[in-house]
């Protein structure tokens, strides 16, 4: 009863097209916002800072790029590790080689760089589409591990590729500690996060899910898909460029290609699968569920086994994870295709009617 619109009443296409037309869901966000800027850096410990919540953080963004482009757009891609190490190495090199580089400016020309690359390896988006597209972004990741690892330019020359930054500062203040950096991914993502948001509700965005529906019917009606399609690749890459210089500068401060694996590239998409295609809010389900579900059974399993007498070694704990994990992704992809989003879409129209029956 508390969730419904009643006497809400719009005047104006602004007021009707607003992102939270409902005003409860304004006050949620902006509660939720409140606690996340204010409460959080008050309350949180620095484990909690660096274990949990500046993965999530970074996770749900390059999660929010790679559903633009999965979700929005229908083009599946493998490669998002490679975008996410183009955008750190990019960063890295504009952070490095020229002199009184900010932090901002580095981490928006390190997505600029993943930019081209992503228009690059989406070119032949043009001609195939589905497992061949696949492939073909798999190829990227390929060709970033080789390129990271053979150019020593591109890690001033570090003869094992591996590279470090330090002394981050945004507008004179030091990025140092958890907390800071924690403020700073926040800050990132909500503004991403809204820009994004609002670009899936647009006309580009309303011709990314035509292409996805039906790419025939969209091009009859006189959608372009070259343009539409490069341009899903483009943002994407950007957001997701973006994150893995946040990942390379914040989260590991130093870094080497190995950081940016194939393995990287399929944690991103099954967040995807798992949060829900073609929705931003389940991009932050998928990011909190594949950060928390790891630590919480390397909590449980220990306990579970000493219930039942029986010693689990470390190495078993994290082969039962990636078991656990795999059923939980088939599961999703059974029971519930559309991810945890749409559980959280039915439950939001479960309460409009609530207590009455439905």
């Amino acid at each position: 009863m508390f969730y419904r619109e009643n006497g809400q009443y719009k005047t104006s296409y602004r007021a009707d097209q607003q992102i939270f037309p409902i005003s409860q869901d304004r006050i949620a966000i902006a509660l939720i916002l409140a606690f996340a800027f204010l409460a959080v850096p008050m309350l949180a410990s620095d484990y909690l800072f660096r274990a949990i919540l500046i993965p999530f953080l970074i996770f749900s963004l390059a999660a929010i790029g790679v559903n633009i482009l999965v979700g929005y757009c229908g083009q599946i891609s493998l490669g998002s590790g490679a975008f996410m190490a183009v955008g750190a190495y990019g960063a890295y090199n504009f952070f490095v080689r020229v002199p009184g580089m900010p932090l901002i400016p580095s981490l928006i020309l390190g997505g600029l760089c993943a930019t081209a690359f992503g228009i690059l390896f989406g070119l032949p988006s043009l001609r195939v589409k589905g497992l061949y597209l696949a492939v073909a972004t798999l190829a990227a990741q390929f060709f970033a591990d080789w390129m990271f690892l053979r150019v020593k330019w591109f890690t001033n020359d570090s003869p094992s590729g591996s590279v470090s930054v330090s002394n981050l500062q945004v507008f004179g203040l030091p990025v140092e500690t958890p907390m800071a950096k924690y403020l700073l991914c926040l800050s990132i993502l909500v503004v991403i996060g809204l820009l994004a948001k609002n670009l899936v509700r647009s006309a580009i965005g309303r011709e990314w899910m035509a292409i996805r529906d039906m790419d025939v019917a969209a091009a009859v009606i006189g959608i372009r898909p070259m343009y539409a399609k490069l341009s899903a690749f483009a943002v994407s890459s950007f957001i997701v460029g973006v994150a893995g210089a946040l990942w390379g500068f914040v989260y590991l401060g130093a870094w080497e290609p190995a950081a940016f694996s194939v393995d990287q590239s399929f944690r991103l998409l099954f967040m995807v699968i798992i949060g829900g295609m073609g929705s931003i809010m389940g991009s932050f389900f998928g990011a909190a569920f594949i950060v928390i579900l790891p630590i919480a059974l390397n909590q449980a399993l220990p306990l579970l086994g000493n219930l039942v007498g029986l010693e689990i070694s470390t190495a078993g704990i994290s082969h039962a994870e990636l078991m656990i994990f795999g059923a939980l992704i088939v599961w999703f992809l059974i029971v519930e295709p559309h991810g945890l989003a749409k559980l959280w879409s039915i439950g939001k129209q479960k309460l409009r009617l609530w207590p009455f029956p439905h």
